[in-house]
């Protein structure tokens, strides 16, 4: 069994980072931003056999339970994330992503990944999706997200601001890594974060959003780049061939 020792040491890969301080409200306020964001990429079938890497106290989990996937199976290296995940009755285990995915019988036809491949180095990255893709039926999907480097004002600060982050990704070196690594028909998507539509003030950020992306389309057109997503963060859906 491998015993791979990842670079990242104070927030790892294969462990859930971004939750909410108050983790009981995740389940809620990180319902409405999966199901916005990611569900309409999640395989129609509701019997797929999907993994989900990284995944904490299983807010992604969760919210596939609620729509009906119960085949469903999310891994964290942390042991305190996995005991909260199972006390709210969802299919969890401690397992480390690198050892899972190298030693596991099982094949899936989705795998998510909660935790940002900016937690790992250049080379990891490779090492990870080709692992992924190997555990991947013939037309299953990978659905992972990134920090997007090409936004002006969170890019540069996003991968300074921890030092676990590695690297950024524009929707070009998105595509340009899954290809590499064996993955078709990829699609990059904005992950977009005012989804709450119950709070006015969503409205008004949302609008906000709208002419800074337009503001940077001009912006960087301007300089010969043809760079079209600017969220902080971006999404590749994508599948095996």
């Amino acid at each position: 069994m491998s015993t791979r020792e990842l670079t990242a040491k104070m927030e790892p890969f294969d462990s859930f980072w971004e939750g909410p301080g108050n983790i009981e409200k995740g389940y809620t306020s990180l319902f409405k931003f999966y199901k916005h964001n990611y569900l309409p990429h999640v395989p129609a079938d509701k019997n797929s056999n999907i993994l989900v890497i990284s995944c904490g106290p299983g807010y992604f989990v969760d919210m596939l339970n609620r729509h009906g996937y119960n085949n469903v199976l999310g891994i964290d290296s942390f042991a305190d994330k996995i005991e909260l995940a199972r006390k709210r009755g969802l299919n969890c285990s401690q397992e480390s992503a690198f050892e899972y995915l190298e030693n596991c019988d099982e094949s899936y036809d989705l795998i998510f990944c909660e935790q940002e491949l900016n937690h790992l180095t250049k080379d990891e990255i490779i090492d990870f999706l080709k692992l992924a893709n190997s555990k991947i039926n013939s037309g299953g999907r990978l659905i992972s997200h990134a920090l997007n480097g090409a936004n002006p004002i969170t890019g540069s600060e996003a991968l300074a601001q921890n030092f676990d982050h590695y690297n950024t990704f524009t929707e070009y070196t998105m595509k340009q890594i899954l290809d590499y690594t064996g993955f078709k028909e990829i699609k990059v998507i904005p992950l977009h974060l005012y989804v709450f539509w119950k709070n006015p003030a969503n409205y008004v950020l949302m609008a906000m959003s709208a002419l800074y992306t337009l503001f940077f389309r001009i912006s960087f057109i301007m300089y010969g780049k043809t760079n079209k997503i600017f969220t902080k963060k971006i999404a590749a859906v994508c599948t095996k061939p």
